[in-house]
């Protein structure tokens, strides 16, 4: 076993243990006064183009309706390898946030630097107070993820997305409109997710090992959920070499239901936010689907609520997560699924640390 994993079989498994810690650190980094910059930043802001890869992008794409929802600021979220071809009378309209867990990835350092050129308002997100992108953008924020060996993001990511929502509750704020109350519910995730964690280990590690066979996913989810799908499934890709797709749950019958059937397991995003009346009413668009897929004979893995005997009684298989203001339920919702791709590669032999044809930054384009 490599020195500094104490325990652990593969940094992958201790990076995701390490996130309530990450968490901890990175909410605590950033009080009133750290975000003197950030509101001078914001001021005048109306309109927002994320630019990202990987997992990064996927943070940014929760952001999006977070931003949208809470601060009534419209964002855009581009690859950051497509941000260099759009219109430039389109993008220098906006103010720019480029994400990135190194603050060198190529493609994001690119669209930092065409931002810049263009005169526009640039403020980049790492997980290295060092790196390019903090040097050079208007403003930098670092997560406090420390240092992620694996390959896969864990930790680094959910501290995107918490500081993400710390943007956005510092928006919200500037233009006198109702807070999350991040410092209040975030210690309380923080709590839940320590003590959630080895739970989840044990019901995931079983939920994969009866789909080991599958060689297809789906990944479904709305609203914020949709990006979390898409992560799910990205991790699932990166780590056990299983083809998975993250799709919009109200797309599935556009095109993709012709695979599903008893050999393309579903897995999909079911957890509401029973004080938020759009998040009943999303909820209550994925039990149609999951009954309407059920019906179809998928195996279905759900991620829901705890105590949520309507979607235990449609899933095949379900990981129950606790309650929490719909906005933030992706900060919990994702861990079960970085495990759930942690132990689809373990169970087929991978090294997950370090899969086949991927580097940690991709710094040449």
């Amino acid at each position: 076993m490599q020195e500094g994993l104490n325990g652990f079989p593969h940094w992958m498994l201790k990076e995701i243990f390490e996130q309530p810690d990450a968490l901890d650190r990175t909410l605590a980094a950033y009080g009133a006064s750290v975000l003197a910059p950030v509101q001078q930043w914001l001021e005048g802001v109306q309109e927002i183009v994320i630019a990202a890869s990987g997992s990064s992008r996927h943070a940014g794409l929760v952001a999006e309706l977070i931003l949208e929802d809470r601060a009534g600021i419209h964002v855009d979220v581009e690859y950051a390898s497509e941000y260099v071809y759009r219109s430039e009378a389109r993008l220098k309209q906006a103010a720019v946030i480029v994400v990135s867990q190194s603050g060198e990835t190529a493609d994001t350092l690119a669209a930092l630097r065409k931002a810049k050129e263009m005169g526009q308002k640039t403020l980049a997100i790492t997980n290295v107070a060092t790196s390019s992108m903090a040097r050079e953008a208007d403003v930098a924020l670092t997560t406090q993820a420390g240092v992620e060996k694996a390959i896969p993001a864990t930790k680094s990511f959910t501290t995107q997305l918490l500081l993400l929502a710390v943007l956005a509750e510092q928006a919200a704020a500037q233009r006198g409109l109702p807070a999350i109350g991040l410092e209040k519910v975030v210690p309380q995730i923080i709590i839940q997710m320590r003590a959630w964690l080895p739970r989840w280990q044990q019901v995931v590690a079983v939920a994969a090992g009866r789909l080991q066979a599958a060689e297809t996913f789906l990944f479904l989810g709305r609203g914020v959920h949709y990006a979390i799908a898409r992560e799910g499934a990205l991790k699932l890709k990166e780590s056990s070499y299983i083809h998975a797709e993250g799709y919009p749950s109200g797309e599935l019958k556009h095109g993709p239901n012709a695979l599903v059937g008893s050999k393309t397991p579903l897995v999909m995003l079911a957890t509401v936010d029973h004080n938020d009346a759009e998040s009943v009413l999303r909820y209550e668009k994925v039990m149609q689907l999951m009954q309407d897929m059920r019906a179809q004979g998928a195996p279905i893995l759900a991620i829901a609520n705890e105590g949520d005997v309507q979607a235990a009684a449609l899933a095949d298989a379900i990981v129950e997560v606790p309650a929490a203001p719909e906005h933030l339920l992706p900060i919990l919702e994702v861990v079960p699924l970085q495990l759930f791709a942690y132990f689809m590669a373990i169970g087929r032999g991978i090294d997950v640390d370090k899969p086949r044809n991927l580097v940690k930054s991709v710094v040449v384009e």
